[in-house]
């Protein structure tokens, strides 16, 4: 079942809300993970932060943590507001060239562990793009390593990759995805078209495995 709906906050598995801050032009998200810390994922650009802040006082969490998944503006542009409101503790790729009031609290990198989640570096889109992997409760938020295939009027329940054209290197981006492919997780959470509840990891598989798996027969 795909528990997303039209509402601009849905709990897509237990104690992790997906804040959707806009939906036209563009689809803007944030994630937050009510766990061990309560942890807000990325934070939409500037110009919803008031949306943000809202989405997270009607379901009364305090962000104790703030992680970037990659300095794009749709993704870092509420990092001031988030840090002016709550004082979280930020944790930012190495990569990323922050441009903000506040400096970061914590650089992390490929494979670096922030509480339950698991870094994992996916450049391609942009040079410090990553996907947080939690494997002990089967969720990854997938950064813009890959986004819902709805978003480019498919059918939804599947991953594409982000089009060239907002990609540093599109054929980086489709070899590096293949680090997915280390952990497991049946949920994908992506900021751009619909999240995937069901096999998310095996999708990802036959995505990128597709072409290596086809056979010809030369018969017919």
């Amino acid at each position: 079942m795909n528990p997303e709906t039209t509402d601009p906050i849905t709990e897509v598995a237990p104690d992790v809300y997906d804040l959707t801050l806009s939906r036209e032009p563009a689809r803007y998200r944030s994630f937050v993970f009510d766990w061990d810390v309560p942890t807000l994922v990325d934070t939409g650009p500037s110009d919803t932060s008031e949306i943000l802040l809202d989405r997270l006082e009607s379901i009364g969490i305090i962000p104790e943590r703030l992680i970037l998944t990659h300095g794009d503006h749709d993704h870092v542009g509420g990092f001031d507001a988030v840090v002016d409101e709550y004082n979280p503790e930020t944790v930012v790729p190495v990569q990323t060239s922050l441009d903000t009031n506040y400096e970061a609290d914590i650089r992390y990198e490929h494979e670096n562990q922030i509480g339950p989640l698991t870094a994992v570096h996916i450049p391609g889109h942009c040079a410090d793009n990553y996907a947080l992997v939690a494997d002990e409760r089967s969720i990854a938020v997938l950064g813009d390593a890959m986004i819902g295939s709805d978003w480019r009027g498919l059918p939804a329940g599947y991953f594409i990759m982000v089009e060239a054209i907002y990609s540093d290197d599109l054929i980086a981006a489709e070899q590096n995805v293949e680090r997915l492919q280390e952990y497991e997780f049946d949920t994908g959470l992506v900021f751009h078209g619909s999240s995937v509840f069901e096999k998310a990891r095996e999708k990802i598989d036959s995505f990128v495995d597709f072409p290596n798996k086809r056979t010809w027969d030369t018969n017919t």
